[in-house]
C-alpha cells in the first residue's frame, strides 16, 4: 500500500513539474512580447500618443497582447489534455485570472513610478518586469492549474 501511494505521489510530482516547465516556456515567450511591446511603446516608436507612451496605457497594451498568445500556448500546449470543449468560457476565465496577474504587475508599477518617484525606464522595467512579474507568475499558475485547467472542471476535448 505505501509503494502504490508513493508511486502515485511520484507521479503527481512529475505530472506538476512537466506543467511547470511548459508554462515556463509559454511565459518566457510572453514575457518577451510583454516587455517588448512595453518597451517599444514606452519609447515612441509607433508614435506620441500619450496614453500608449505612458507606463500604464503600454502596460496594458502589452499584458492584453501577451494574454492572448498566453491563452494560445497554454490552452494547445502546457494543459492541452485539461483543456475544455467551451474555449469561449476558458478563455474568459482564462483573462479573468490573467486581469489579476496584471493588475498585481501593475500594482507594483504604480507604486514604484508614482507612489516612490522611481520614474526611469529601467525602474519602470524592474517593478512591471522583474517584481511584478514575478509575484503575477505565482498567482496565474496556480489559478490556471487548479481552476481554470483543473482536471475537476469537467471535460475535456
Amino acid at each position: 500500500m505505501t509503494a502504490r501511494i508513493t508511486r502515485r505521489i511520484g507521479r503527481l510530482y512529475r505530472e506538476l513539474i512537466h506543467s511547470v516547465v511548459k508554462f515556463g516556456v509559454v511565459g518566457l515567450i510572453c514575457y518577451g512580447i510583454d516587455v517588448g511591446i512595453f518597451n517599444i511603446l514606452r519609447l515612441g516608436v509607433l508614435g506620441t500618443d500619450d496614453f500608449l507612451q505612458g507606463p500604464i496605457g503600454a502596460k496594458v497594451v502589452s499584458a492584453t497582447i501577451a494574454t492572448l498568445a498566453s491563452w494560445c500556448g497554454n490552452r494547445l500546449w502546457t494543459f492541452r489534455q485539461l483543456r475544455r470543449q467551451n474555449a469561449l468560457a476558458e478563455l474568459v476565465e482564462f483573462c479573468v485570472v490573467a486581469v489579476v496577474g496584471m493588475s498585481i504587475s501593475l500594482l507594483c508599477l504604480y507604486v514604484s513610478h508614482f507612489v516612490l518617484g522611481f520614474d526611469s525606464l529601467l525602474a519602470d522595467n524592474i517593478s512591471s518586469n522583474v517584481v511584478g512579474l514575478v509575484l503575477g507568475t505565482a498567482f496565474r499558475f496556480l489559478s490556471y492549474r487548479f481552476w481554470v485547467y483543473s482536471p475537476r472542471r469537467g471535460t475535456a476535448v
